[in-house]
């Protein structure tokens, strides 16, 4: 698959068929996260997946953006400790480092035929409780997975000349 396909064909995918994802392909998913770039290497991230039916029902029960049934989940989170390796942007750099990973996750889902959607409303503090998750470790995002049932029409997107600046902002790009 060519990048620019996977980046376009990508979208948040929140109704899923009745499926389990292979592991070895929930293996490629979590190596895809590993090898986002990263702020002086510092790798601040730290994954729990959740497979188990009965745990992606009681993430959900923490998770009111959480939609649909999907067959797995990545919380991902930052490890401040390793964030601070960073420095005075360590904490705003750990942010990027994950959110990056998260992209590379998707990307990677949708070459094996896997949607995904990016879930930000969560209960923190339950969450962490639930998955054992130590108070160095924020979960700062939760990734779902499954097989769609339909892929979801990718929505109009602006074009170039209106949101790139050339040398100054306020000169388009034509």
């Amino acid at each position: 698959m060519e990048v620019m396909e996977a980046i376009k064909g990508r979208r948040a995918v929140r109704r899923f068929q009745e499926r389990d994802i292979p592991l070895e392909d929930m293996r490629k998913i979590l190596e895809a996260g590993i090898w986002a770039p990263s702020g002086s290497n510092v790798q601040p991230w730290e994954f729990v997946v959740v497979m188990e039916r009965d745990n992606v029902e009681k993430v959900k029960l923490l998770s009111p953006g959480l939609f649909g049934n999907p067959a797995a989940l990545v919380v991902l989170c930052v490890n401040r400790k390793l964030a601070e390796r960073g420095g005075k942007l360590g904490a705003e750099s750990a942010l990027m480092d994950v959110s990056m990973a998260a992209q590379n996750m998707m990307l990677m889902a949708y070459s094996l035929g896997i949607g995904s959607c990016p879930v930000l409303s969560f209960n923190k503090a339950a969450l962490r409780e639930l998955l054992n998750i130590p108070e160095h470790v924020e979960p700062v995002l939760i990734l779902i997975f499954g097989y769609p049932k339909v892929w979801p029409k990718p929505p109009r997107r602006k074009p170039l000349r209106e949101v790139v600046h050339v040398e100054e902002y306020g000169r388009p790009f034509e």
